[in-house]
C-alpha cells in the first residue's frame, strides 16, 4: 500500500484538505473536535509527515545520522560498532531522537548521503566516525550547517564537536607493559592506515620503542578484517625472526590471529604474546584469554550522543569532550619473555 496522504485523511474524516492541513500542524481554523477526529484518523491511517514537506516546514526530525563508509560484511562481526551503536542509541532514545544508520562502501558516498539528509532534512544532526587526515567530511558538513559530533580526536574539527579517548597514550601503555616483560620485537596489526585514530597508535608505538630501546618493532596495515588479521599473523608467524608480541588493534583481527598461533603450532603466551587494543567478550571466551584495553564503548557511545545532544540544545556546548583512557587489562595472553 501507498503512504496515506493529507487526502485520504480528508476523505475518511469527511473534512476538506484544507481542515487537515490546518489540524495536523495545529493551526487555527478548525474546531476542536474536528481537531480531534482527525488526528485520530491520522493516527489509525500511521500518517507521517514527509520528509520535503517537513523540510518545507523547518520542523525537526528527531533524528540523527550515522553513515559508516567500510564494507557491512567486515561491521557485521565487529564487537566495537555493535556496542559503540548500542550506546548511541541508548543515550538518543532516553530524548525520544532515533538514529539512522547508513552503510556505505566510501567516503565520497557517505559525503552523498549528508547533502541528501540535509537537502531533505531527514536528520538534526550527525555521528562521524573513523576520521582521516585531511578529511574531506569537515568542510562539507560545516557547510551544510549540520550540527556534529566527530568520534575521535583530539582537537576540533572545523565547528564540529570531537569525542575521544586518548589512542596514544593507551598504546603506550601496552607497550611499556610488552617491553617490562621482556619483549623487543613487537608487531603492530594495525587498522587502516588513512584512519587518525591508527596513525596515533603507530606512532605511539614507534616513539615508545625508541625511547625504550626496542629495535624489532613494526605496523602493519590491515582492513580490520578478520581475514586479513589472520594473514598478517601468519606472515609474522612464518619469519625466521618472529615477533615475541604481536599488538592487534581490534578483537576480531586478534581472536583471528591467535587462531593462526594455534593453527601453526605456535603457542601463545610461550612462544608469542598476544594482545588487543578493544576489549570485548570475545577476548574473554578465547582460551588462553587475551590481554588488552579495556574501556567502556557502551557509555562511550552514550557519552558521543549526548554532546550531540547538548550542541544541538546550546550551539555554544563544550566542543572538545575527553573521556577516559583504555586501560590495561592483563590475562593469560601474555607472559614474560625467555631467550632461547
Amino acid at each position: 500500500m501507498s503512504r496515506p496522504t493529507i487526502a485520504d485523511i480528508a476523505r475518511r474524516a469527511g473534512v476538506s484538505k484544507g481542515a487537515v492541513s490546518f489540524a495536523l500542524n495545529g493551526r487555527p481554523g478548525v474546531s476542536e473536535d474536528t481537531r480531534a477526529r482527525i488526528l485520530a484518523v491520522a493516527e489509525e491511517m500511521n500518517w507521517r509527515p514527509h520528509s520535503v514537506a517537513r523540510a518545507l516546514g523547518g520542523a525537526r526530525a528527531d533524528s540523527v545520522g550515522l553513515v559508516i563508509a567500510r564494507p557491512a560484511r567486515t561491521l557485521g562481526v565487529e564487537p566495537f560498532f555493535a556496542k559503540l551503536l548500542s550506546g548511541l542509541q541508548a543515550g538518543l532514545s532516553a530524548h525520544s531522537i532515533t538514529l539512522q544508520l547508513m552503510i556505505v562502501e566510501d567516503v565520497q558516498e557517505e559525503i552523498r548521503v549528508y547533502r541528501r539528509w540535509a537537502s531533505e532534512q531527514r536528520v538534526d544532526g550527525l555521528i562521524l566516525v573513523d576520521l582521516r587526515t585531511r578529511d574531506p567530511r569537515i568542510d562539507v558538513v560545516d557547510e551544510l550547517l549540520l550540527p556534529a559530533v566527530v568520534v575521535g580526536g583530539p582537537g576540533r574539527h572545523g565547528n564540529l564537536c570531537s569525542v575521544w579517548a586518548d589512542d596514544r597514550e593507551a598504546m603506550t601503555s601496552i607497550v611499556e607493559y610488552l617491553a617490562a616483560l621482556g619483549h623487543t620485537r613487537i608487531a603492530h596489526v594495525a587498522g587502516t592506515p588513512e584512519f587518525r585514530h591508527t596513525q596515533r597508535r603507530t606512532r605511539a608505538l614507534r616513539d615508545a620503542a625508541a625511547r625504550l630501546g626496542l629495535a624489532g618493532v613494526e605496523s602493519l596495515h590491515t582492513d580490520f578484517s578478520d581475514t586479513e588479521g589472520a594473514a598478517t599473523t601468519r606472515n609474522l608467524l612464518s619469519r625466521r625472526d618472529r615477533p615475541s608480541a604481536i599488538i592487534y588493534d581490534s578483537d576480531l583481527m586478534a581472536v583471528a590471529g591467535l587462531g593462526v598461533a594455534t593453527e601453526m603450532g605456535v603457542s601463545v603466551p610461550g612462544e608469542v604474546s598476544i594482545a588487543s587494543f578493544d576489549d570485548s567478550v570475545l577476548t574473554e571466551l578465547t582460551h588462553p584469554a587475551i590481554t588488552a584495553l579495556s574501556r567502556d564503548t557502551y557509555a562511550f557511545g552514550e557519552r558521543a550522543a549526548l554532546a550531540l545532544l547538548d550542541l544541538l540544545a546550546d550551539p555554544n556546548a563544550p566542543r572538545d569532550v575527553k573521556t577516559e583512557t583504555p586501560r590495561l587489562t592483563v590475562r593469560e595472553s601474555t607472559a614474560p619473555w625467555s631467550w632461547r
